[in-house]
């Protein structure tokens, strides 16, 4: 399946470079304040590897891969449909699509979850479509309001944040199970893609590059904090 081949050719190795980058201090801005408190609090101690750890990990699992994924959500899509036409000429518009649902011709914005909308992105989505409606009256198009939508890649409506709310109360909103539905026609595509990506994360095991991140940067964190643990071994 195109997913697993984006997967492992696209997400997991920008998510392992950018893991690698971590070992830097320069990556990461601290608060003196609340460092070793974390360290403490996850690791019950404050030696060097627990201050790497609380270091990388919150970025590596969260902050990274979902900026990767939310970076590349229009590849992601345009590689599961690569024999097909969804592109658009239509500035700020992602995809084109007839709906499976009503039949009619959709000019998408794409966001890759529930959280990946903030507030100058509300103005931003408006602009794009109303230049979208300017363009349909001077060439004679046949929109309806409801042509203009924003397909969310996963989650539940209710789950949207309240950017996303604000786009719906003048736009369709489709997300996870619905927006997959009414792209492909095909009810059960967005288990079937979760379940492929599934199976890629099984392939994975990648705690050697991990521990050596942390190591990394535990070596300059003892360089330039000596004084955070002082008296306390790797």
């Amino acid at each position: 399946m195109r997913a697993k081949d984006w997967m492992r050719s696209s997400l997991i190795s920008n998510h392992l470079r950018n893991t690698q980058k971590l070992s830097s201090l320069e990556e990461f801005k601290i608060n003196p304040f609340l460092w070793p408190y974390l360290a403490n609090y996850y690791r019950g101690n404050t030696n060097y590897r627990s201050l790497a750890e609380v270091l990388v990990l919150p970025r590596a699992l969260g902050t990274s891969i979902t900026t990767t994924f939310g970076a590349g959500t229009q590849q992601f899509v345009a590689t599961l449909f690569s024999d097909s036409n969804f592109g658009s000429a239509v500035s700020g518009i992602d995809i084109e699509f007839v709906d499976a649902v009503d039949g009619r011709k959709k000019y998408c914005q794409l966001k890759a979850g529930p959280n990946a909308l903030n507030k100058d992105d509300v103005k931003t989505i408006s602009d794009h479509f109303n230049a979208v409606k300017n363009l349909a009256r001077q060439n004679s198009l046949p929109l309806q309001l409801n042509d203009l939508v924003l397909g969310v890649l996963y989650g539940e409506p209710e789950e949207m944040n309240a950017n996303i709310k604000k786009v719906s109360e003048n736009y369709p909103v489709y997300a996870g199970k619905e927006f997959w539905y009414r792209f492909t026609g095909d009810e059960n595509f967005y288990e079937d893609l979760a379940i492929a990506m599934a199976e890629v994360a099984d392939e994975v095991d990648v705690r050697e590059i991990i521990d050596e991140t942390i190591d990394k940067l535990a070596q300059e964190i003892i360089k330039k904090y000596p004084e955070i643990s002082k008296s306390k071994k790797l």
